[in-house]
């Protein structure tokens, strides 16, 4: 059986890792979801490869909030490379799943709004990824964004 994993954070103003596995729940795709939890963003990159290394995970959901100070979006950088490097190591994929405070410039209410939609849009990623890799090659140029909705596009030929 496949297995999935979802590393999160404590940080977080909302539990994006409680949704994805609700979402991966109802999806009905046979997987086991191993998930850890962690301080910071910082802390991400470790997780996920522990979670490709040790669990066997075929994919990885990374999960991060990243503030609204200048020091937290540096943070988020050095979270990002690292989760590139673990990727590289492990030749498994991680989603970066990371929600920025300044994206909603104090709005509650919007920030609500991206945490879910980029949450659920990069977890049904994530399964199609697995599940049905060629559904995202039929979405490619499409302008798809997650957290907000999709931009216009231009269709070529």
């Amino acid at each position: 059986m496949r297995s999935i994993g979802i590393a999160d954070t404590m940080f977080a103003k909302a539990d994006m890792a409680a949704l994805a596995i609700k979402i991966i729940n109802e999806s009905g795709k046979r997987l086991k979801i191993f998930r850890a939890t962690v301080p910071g963003i910082k802390d991400l990159p470790v997780a996920a490869k522990k979670l490709v290394e040790e669990k066997k995970c075929s994919i990885v959901l990374a999960f991060g909030m990243v503030g609204r100070e200048e020091i937290d979006e540096v943070c988020a950088h050095e979270a990002n490379i690292g989760l590139i490097q673990a990727e590289l190591l492990s030749n498994t994929h991680i989603l970066k799943v990371f929600v920025h405070e300044r994206e909603a410039l104090g709005n509650t209410k919007k920030l609500l709004s991206i945490l879910k939609d980029r949450t659920i849009k990069h977890t049904k990623n994530a399964l199609d990824m697995l599940f049905a890799p060629a559904s995202l090659t039929a979405r490619a140029g499409t302008a798809q964004r997650q957290g907000s909705e999709n931009e216009k596009y231009f269709k070529l030929g």
